[in-house]
């Protein structure tokens, strides 16, 4: 990592640095690289993945249709509306 890369990505990611910010941000850049590669560097052959750090089980709640149709009701106050669609204005040709 060096300046002329950290002025490569701001111009592709439009983001716009000062001259003065340069060395802070490559000083960061390149902590969280070393950070990344101390990481990468641990053995997890024999670690189980898992979904949630905490190890919780979401609790999912039972599978009962509670409500009807009712799109006749909603549709009762809307005179924009044809053979149980709603019409509205045509926006592609």
């Amino acid at each position: 990592m060096n300046k002329e890369t950290i002025i490569k990505i701001s111009d592709l990611a439009k983001i716009d640095i000062k001259d003065d910010q340069i060395d802070d941000i490559l000083t960061s850049l390149e902590k969280i690289l070393n950070l990344v590669d101390e990481m990468n560097s641990v053995n997890t052959d024999n670690v189980t993945p898992m979904s949630h750090p905490l190890n919780l089980k979401q609790e999912l709640r039972k599978d009962i249709v509670g409500a009807s149709d009712e799109r006749e009701l909603f549709q009762k106050n809307n005179i924009h509306t044809d053979n149980g669609y709603y019409i509205v204005p045509k926006i592609i040709d």
